[in-house]
């Protein structure tokens, strides 16, 4: 069974950053993605960046292009998304999420697991 957990949400100042961390296991291979997902308070979640196991090949989403780095650890098994020069607008909850597959889109959110999150609030 595929399990993923979110940890390293917290309050930053604008500008600063933070880095969030997915803890993989149960998948029995490496041709898996995990994506990550943003939900701004009173919007609908929307696809942050996704990355492929077997290749670490990524995607962002255009308003994080040069800020946010999603990459992998395989001595852990987790996926970081490294936020820097966050703004107000990055502030809601985090979501990391997982399927098999070697190809992955930043606007899909057809995802089979999916972690419990993290608040990430971006404030003076």
């Amino acid at each position: 069974q595929v399990q993923l957990v979110e940890s390293g949400g917290g309050l930053v100042q604008p500008g600063g950053s933070l880095r969030l961390a997915c803890a993989v296991s149960g998948f029995p291979h490496d041709y898996y993605i995990i994506a990550w997902f943003h939900q701004a308070p009173g919007k609908t979640r929307e696809g942050v960046s996704c990355i492929t196991k077997s290749k670490g090949t990524t995607t962002y989403r255009d308003s994080v292009k040069g800020r946010f780095t999603t990459s992998t650890d395989n001595s852990n098994n987790t996926v970081y998304l490294q936020m820097s020069s966050l703004k107000p607008e990055d502030t809601g909850f985090y979501t990391c999420a997982g399927r098999r597959g070697i190809v992955c889109s930043v606007g899909d959110d057809t995802y089979d697991s999916w972690g419990q999150g993290t608040q990430v609030t971006v404030s003076s």
